[in-house]
């Protein structure tokens, strides 16, 4: 969803007077009636994700699209989906109000916003990730923010953060937590690996591994690279698997750490430190804490590469809904204390912790931004 553009050179000076200024939400151009309107609209709004949802699990969006221009009447949708007439009728009447499907000479048509949300990948990845791992906990918003912890993840299970029970998640959720977090981190690889590997990289360090993927593209793209993975255990347990089903055990090792614990170090002296959406699980305590021990941790020629998503470097005003939406996850479901960060507040914590930022590149894959930095 974002715009690829090139990538710029700069010391931590210029990094400050060059962060990304949001270009969204400025002005408060509605009127008092249209602003009012919206607001029924913010009312009712889980209605309409529903409604959405459950018009392309029975198969009803489908229908109508196979229908096209023709469209068709809750009575024939009702005998090809097998949904009662009734069950049709109330649905589409409330997609007509979200925009789904429109409504001419007693026959319903798909829209383009129905279309999307039936047969969109990235929409299918969101929708999913919201229902399944986040619409239950996000009633718990209130509490999550006065007690600074995720009160909503109870409803997935009793864990103090959503790390610890990644792979003890129900398999919906666990489908969609990783589809969702995957569909974006995926998309970014083809360029990272050439940017990676630009330099002579004999030895990388995947802070946060999670299921290994990143490690493995780096050791289908270079055959001599060797990788130390670092996460959770229960994280690492997978990422050995699927590393070692690929042929990778000779090149791959772990380090089962948890870098909450600020007496955790990582491993020294490696060519390359790799952070792909980690440090947004993270306060910025936390986060300046981790950078800290990275900065230890390197030779004085080793780089570190940062792969985030900030809201205010984004192409599409729905590319910042969407993460600062997001932010919210973290908020009741991952830990209760970190979020999407704006680049004006991320960028000082490199700094903080003895690091320069050498290079920044947005517009990456779906959004993504990479910063390059060195002692």
């Amino acid at each position: 969803m974002a715009k690829q553009c090139s990538s710029f050179e700069s010391d931590n000076e210029k990094n400050k007077q060059e962060i990304n200024e949001m270009k969204f939400y400025k002005n408060d151009s509605q009127t008092a009636v249209a602003a009012k309107e919206s607001a029924q609209r913010l009312a009712f709004a889980p209605f309409a994700f529903h409604t959405a949802r459950t018009l392309r699990d029975l198969g009803i969006l489908k229908a109508l699209q196979d229908f096209d221009e023709a469209g068709a009447d809750s009575a024939s949708l009702a005998q090809i989906t097998g949904v009662s007439e009734y069950g049709v009728g109330v649905l589409l009447d409330m997609g007509l109000s979200a925009g789904l499907v429109t409504w001419e000479e007693k026959r319903y048509r798909l829209t383009k916003l129905g279309y999307y949300v039936d047969f969109d990948a990235m929409t299918i990845a969101n929708m999913n990730f919201v229902a399944d791992v986040c619409y239950q906990g996000l009633s718990e918003l209130t509490e999550s923010i006065r007690e600074s912890k995720p009160a909503g993840l109870k409803h997935l299970g009793d864990w103090a953060t959503v790390y610890e029970g990644l792979s003890q998640l129900q398999p919906e959720a666990k489908r969609s937590w990783f589809e969702f977090d995957h569909y974006y981190s995926d998309r970014s690889f083809p360029v990272l690996l050439e940017t990676v590997f630009s330099q002579k990289t004999e030895t990388l360090c995947d802070i946060g591994a999670n299921t290994g993927k990143w490690t493995l593209q780096c050791c289908k793209h270079n055959s001599d690279v060797e990788v130390t993975m670092v996460d959770l255990p229960q994280q690492l347990k997978v990422a050995l698997e699927n590393t070692s089903k690929a042929g990778f055990q000779s090149r791959v090792q772990a380090k089962a750490c948890d870098l909450l614990e600020s007496s955790n170090r990582l491993p020294k002296g490696l060519d390359v430190y790799w952070m792909s959406q980690f440090l947004d699980c993270f306060s910025k305590q936390e986060i300046v804490s981790i950078l800290s021990r990275v900065r230890q941790a390197m030779r004085p020629d080793s780089r570190v590469f940062i792969l985030e998503l900030f809201p205010d470097c984004q192409e599409f005003e729905s590319s910042s809904y969407a993460m600062n939406a997001t932010s919210l996850y973290f908020t009741t479901i991952a830990n209760g204390n970190s979020r999407f960060y704006m680049s004006h507040e991320f960028l000082p914590l490199i700094e903080a912790a003895g690091l320069k930022v050498k290079k920044q590149s947005h517009g990456i894959g779906l959004g993504h931004s990479l910063l390059e930095c060195g002692i």
